[in-house]
């Protein structure tokens, strides 16, 4: 592995932290590269976040921002690059596994609980958009994360399988996919399925018009992202479409914070995961949450989905002046409250 040793994020390197080039491996024999944010001038051991996200994203992103702005806060915070994508290891690149990629959210943790100013005891993640879900499933698997925030979260394994607000929530549309991506595998199990739209159509949905202004302007565009550049491998996601994650969730006794905006397209996906999780599913024989008084939906008046990857710009090419709708001292004070 090679890694960049020059500053390449889309944000500035906050004064507050020190900031160093990591690796560690997971259980499915890979290694991920991430970048560690720690406070200056403490002592002793801290609360420790891994943060990833979002789907198709890399660490010199959105999931970068956030963990430097914990650190600014007093945690020691890691902003891993999944499995196949960015600096991480794996091949053939951007393509995904719920199971690997739930496994990367316990890697990190294992990472984490390792380190001499850690406290072990003391481990939060948050994921961000697809890796809210990831995160909801790594939380609902591993009782060492004691709080996990869910950003702007997708259920990837719902859209794959269902399509954009389960408009293909039927067999025939299910089977048709498979008949795609089963003719894929055959003609060119390679192929990349392209990142955000670009050029963008006049016509494009207000959501995919957000994502062209975080992943394809100076404000968050990366030459390893995903997103920004040729996405995923067309196959890439097949996994998810035939999975289901959030299955446990109901059983999840630790802190969880599902934060979305008002006006995201994504909104129903963080919702219908909260009221799951507290709720359950008794008509199918799904208990309630057991421990449902640490659960929290917050809902950031006015934000769209990519507001809460960097807190939004009222001039996303240029970045413009910052909407600063990511509450970072709430997420600060759910972290010191539950860890």
């Amino acid at each position: 592995m090679t890694l960049e040793t020059s500053w390449d994020k889309v944000f500035p390197l906050s004064e507050k932290v020190n900031h160093r080039k990591v690796t560690f491996p997971t259980q499915y024999g890979l290694t991920l590269a991430a970048d560690l944010y720690e406070p200056k001038a403490t002592e002793g051991k801290l609360a420790a976040i891994a943060v990833s996200g979002p789907f198709g994203a890399t660490k010199e992103q959105s999931s970068g921002l956030y963990a430097m702005r914990m650190a600014e806060r007093g945690f020691v915070a890691l902003a891993f690059d999944p499995s196949f994508t960015g600096e991480s290891s794996g091949e053939p690149r951007r393509t995904a596994s719920p199971d690997i990629n739930t496994e990367d959210f316990l890697s990190a943790v294992d990472f984490l609980v390792k380190q001499p100013n850690v406290d072990a005891q003391r481990i939060g993640i948050i994921g961000i958009c697809g890796w809210g879900g990831i995160a909801l499933n790594a939380a609902a698997a591993d009782t060492r994360i004691k709080a996990t925030v869910a950003s702007t979260m997708y259920d990837m394994t719902r859209v794959s399988g269902n399509g954009y607000f389960d408009s293909n929530d039927n067999e025939a549309a299910r089977h048709a996919a498979r008949e795609a991506l089963s003719r894929q595998r055959t003609s060119d199990p390679t192929a990349m399925a392209g990142g955000v739209v670009d050029p963008l159509p006049a016509d494009a949905p207000q959501f995919v018009k957000d994502y062209f202004d975080y992943y394809k302007t100076p404000r968050g565009y990366h030459a390893r992202s995903g997103n920004s550049n040729d996405g995923w491998r067309v196959i890439g996601t097949q996994a998810f479409s035939n999975a289901r994650f959030l299955y446990y969730t109901n059983e999840i006794r630790s802190a969880v914070l599902v934060m979305h905006g008002e006006k995201a397209h994504s909104r129903y996906f963080g919702e219908d995961a909260f009221r799951y999780m507290v709720n359950g599913r008794p008509e199918a024989g799904i208990k309630p949450n057991p421990c449902p008084e640490n659960k929290e939906l917050l809902i950031i008046p006015g934000a769209s989905h990519c507001d809460l990857y960097d807190g939004g710009f009222t001039e996303a090419a240029g970045k413009g002046q910052s909407k600063n709708l990511i509450p970072w001292d709430k997420l600060a004070d759910f972290f010191t409250k539950n860890l």
